[in-house]
């Protein structure tokens, strides 16, 4: 590098010895010269030469002017003006006033995306043509654009974001502006109604850049998404050892299962049987596919993975896995596991969508996870722990999670004339709890007397847990089922809703190793009053808030505690 800059100086001090310039662009004719530095000798005529001691003596402008001209014609070539309007009809110089040329300096400030754009600036000093190039970075900003969000009950609303958002700020945004509890199980879902697939944004990706390969009749969906990171906490149970071709080698550890996704050096393979629909028919085949960091291919010759018998389906490069919403009816897929390898090019062609189809939820998840892992690599793991890093910062001073509408509660205390704030944490929660029992025993008191709520027909016992957000009302059994799997099928994961056999009965619908189970609430009554119970009448509880509490901490009949449930918020 030093020495490509003393060449160019070297360069510059040759031309400089026949055109004598100044740092400002003048020529040294122009100016005195600076004490005890030599003074720059005048181009003298071959017949005339000029001493070094002798005085220089300053010509007439119009000598001047034409021995320039003469200079510039016989060392430069002919270069045709390329601003004539800006040349006056009887001359050739410019017909600018002084100062109207941009400064030779531009300050912007400093952008992500910047644009390149060649400026020619004409100085003329002393009668002078210096032509130079002048290279100016202009910013291309963020810009502002409108995103329309839906939510699972039909609810939109229109967020103005920058270009460079990703889809995690998005989702912080909207938790935000609907009052949720941030617990970074927030997702943005790309939905295609017209060819029935959806998946989940990685939280990287860019928001605008997504929604420029989504047709007019796609959107995006506000959800939970609580299988978004789990294969991070339990790997095990996404990769079964059968799908893995080096579970043996890695002997079952998790960290040696998951180094192997991450570490890009590394050539992790899944392989199984896979249901592929023939590209524009309506068939399917039964093949043997593997699953590749140069993309996935099926074996044309039963289980062998030899080069000659691959045949690559689909590259991970520049597509995305989606799964199918309704595989059967729109696609008549063979089970309703389906998954779909679409290209980002892809709008509304369904033919050139690679269709697959596995046999079980396990080995759908599987291939799913492994595509997002092989193709994304560090980048998950990147996502998945920035959440975790903010609430270790924020652990010494944070407050446990709360909705913006809870932090604006306190405990109050009515009991005197006046009312008063109940600043002790202490007093506050038995507080709570006296006020928890006095109104079971009103509600007892109401039943006995066969008095009814002003709010419904029957007892308040009955009604409550109305309010929740895990209640989902009338709904059927597949509406439930669909709601868990789109919701992520993680241990724990639970709703309840109204039976549909039984009037008076309700039903908890729970996910326990990526299997959906439902258990029948039954009434029971005792000494005249009426209970809720999961194990016919052993355990009873007075309304289904203190069932859910309950079993939020016990395991009792269940397969596991309920741990999270099923939101629907309006935005």
């Amino acid at each position: 590098m030093n020495a490509s800059l003393e060449s160019l100086y070297a360069a510059c001090n040759m031309q400089s010895d026949t055109v004598p310039l100044l740092q400002n662009g003048q020529h040294a004719r122009s100016q005195p010269p600076a004490p005890g530095a030599r003074a720059p000798q005048p181009q003298a005529s071959p017949r005339q030469k000029v001493q070094r001691s002798q005085p220089v003596h300053i010509l007439a402008a119009r000598r001047l002017q034409e021995e320039d001209q003469q200079f510039r014609t016989s060392s430069l070539p002919a270069i045709p003006n390329p601003f004539p309007e800006l040349c006056g009809p009887g001359s050739s110089g410019p017909a600018l006033a002084p100062g109207s040329l941009p400064p030779t300096q531009a300050v912007w400030p400093a952008c992500r995306n910047t644009a390149l754009v060649t400026v020619s600036v004409l100085h003329r000093p002393c009668l002078y043509f210096l032509e130079t190039s002048i290279v100016y970075t202009l910013p291309s900003s963020p810009v502002l654009q409108d995103v329309k969000v839906f939510s699972e009950d039909g609810t939109s609303k229109v967020v103005e974001i920058l270009s460079d958002m990703t889809a995690r700020d998005l989702c912080q945004l909207l938790v935000y502006k609907s009052h949720c509890v941030d617990d970074n199980s927030w997702a943005l879902v790309e939905h295609h109604p017209h060819l029935g697939l959806e998946r989940c944004l990685e939280d990287h990706e860019l928001v605008v850049q997504v929604e420029g390969t989504m047709a007019s009749e796609s959107k995006f969906l506000f959800r939970k998404n609580y299988a978004k990171y789990e294969f991070f906490k339990n790997p095990m149970n996404y990769f079964p050892e059968q799908m893995v071709t080096w579970c043996q080698q890695a002997n079952g550890s998790q960290a040696q299962l998951l180094q192997n996704f991450l570490n890009s050096s590394s050539c992790p393979e899944i392989q199984g049987f896979l249901h592929v629909k023939e590209l524009g028919r309506k068939s399917w085949k039964k093949l043997y596919v593997c699953l590749r960091r140069s993309g996935l291919y099926c074996s044309t010759k039963g289980t062998s993975k030899e080069p000659r018998h691959l045949q690559l389906l689909a590259d991970l490069e520049d597509s995305n896995i989606f799964s199918l919403i309704a595989g059967k009816k729109q696609y008549s897929a063979p089970t309703d596991h389906g998954l779909c390898i679409k290209p980002n090019k892809v709008r509304n062609e369904s033919k050139e969508l690679r269709l697959l189809c596995a046999e079980d939820e396990q080995s759908r998840t599987c291939w799913m996870t492994a595509f997002r892992l092989l193709k994304y690599g560090m980048l998950l793991y990147q996502n998945y722990r920035i959440p975790q890093q903010r609430k270790a910062l924020l652990s010494p001073f944070s407050t446990p999670v709360r909705s913006v509408s809870e932090n604006s509660l306190v405990a109050m205390d009515f009991s005197g004339q006046t009312g008063r704030v109940i600043e002790n944490p202490a007093e506050a929660q038995s507080a709570a709890l006296e006020e928890g029992h006095a109104w079971r025993k009103r509600s007892m008191r109401m039943n006995i007397l066969g008095s009814q709520s002003p709010l419904h027909p029957s007892t308040l016992s009955t009604v409550i847990h109305r309010t929740q957000h895990w209640f989902h009302g009338r709904i059927s059994r597949e509406e439930s089922h669909k709601i868990i799997k789109q919701q992520g099928l993680v241990d724990g994961l639970f709703l309840l809703r109204d039976s549909q056999s039984n009037p008076k009965a309700f039903v908890l619908t729970l996910c326990h190793h990526q299997k959906i189970k439902n258990f029948q609430i039954l009434p029971c009554e005792d000494e005249g009053q009426t209970f809720f119970s999961l194990d016919d009448g052993n355990t009873k509880f007075s309304d289904l808030i203190q069932l859910v509490d309950f079993y939020q901490l016990n395991k009792g009949v269940l397969p596991c505690k309920l741990k999270h449930h099923c939101i629907r918020v309006a935005l």
